[in-house]
């Protein structure tokens, strides 16, 4: 099977404005995760951006970029349309990475992408244990209630997506990396936002409120993804630190 990864990214971010081209040991946020989903060698990588400032970063540390609109509601309409310009013929999979999450874990791109190879799946994505309670009442970390308890070898089915929670069964932290068949994603980016969606801010609940079923995988560990100054300057320092 033939798996083409596209990492939607943009400088508009409402938080953290020029979030993508923010350096972590003298490389952007976007080209380090540029570099892993390249590491996971499963296929083509592309970014796909509203942003010329974005496209010549990444060619400039060796990637590849396609421009998209600035019209996009969500990052999945932005990976169609990369997706339509590049013609590529005969993809099978789509696997979507967040631009935001360069501590990715280049096994856990592998895994997903493997899983999707192996299971009859519309979707898929991944999610970890939650190491802390606080995480559950946490709206920055969105969480997915799994039909069963997930272990390795599982791609069990995603029964809900939310960003608080009392309930503490088949609860996990969800990484917003999703993979895709082809027919999939086009069928996806055909329907109209759900209500519960734009409530939510969670476009995973377009999928489930049209019967389109989303198996999730374990991952090893949940990456510390950058949504404020406070998370920029925190995985830095980890990053940083590590090297």
């Amino acid at each position: 099977m033939k798996t083409l990864t596209i990492i939607p990214s943009r400088l508009s971010a409402t938080r953290l404005p020029g979030k993508p081209l923010l350096k972590i040991k003298g490389l952007s946020i976007i080209s380090h995760v540029f570099r892993k989903a390249q590491e996971a060698n499963i296929g083509e990588v592309v970014v796909a951006t509203e942003d010329q400032e974005i496209v010549d970063d990444v060619i400039k540390n060796g990637g590849k970029a396609v421009i998209t609109s600035n019209n996009h509601k969500t990052g999945t309409d932005r990976i169609y349309e990369a997706l339509k310009k590049l013609n590529v013929r005969d993809v099978d999979l789509i696997m979507n990475l967040q631009g935001d999450e360069p501590a990715i874990n280049i096994e856990d791109i592998i895994n997903l992408n493997k899983k999707m190879t192996i299971y009859p799946s519309q979707m898929g994505t991944l999610a970890a244990d939650i190491k802390n309670d606080n995480d559950l009442q946490n709206e920055n970390i969105v969480k997915v209630i799994t039909k069963k308890k997930l272990k390795d070898e599982d791609f069990s089915k995603a029964e809900n997506f939310l960003r608080n929670s009392k309930n503490m069964d088949n609860i996990y932290h969800h990484i917003g990396i999703y993979c895709y068949s082809a027919e999939t994603l086009e069928k996806f980016v055909r329907l109209k936002q759900s209500e519960n969606e734009i409530k939510n801010r969670l476009e995973q609940l377009r999928a489930l409120d049209n019967n389109i079923k989303i198996n999730v995988a374990l991952a090893k560990s949940s990456p510390k993804g950058v949504d404020t100054e406070e998370d920029y300057l925190a995985l830095k320092k980890i990053m940083e630190y590590k090297a």
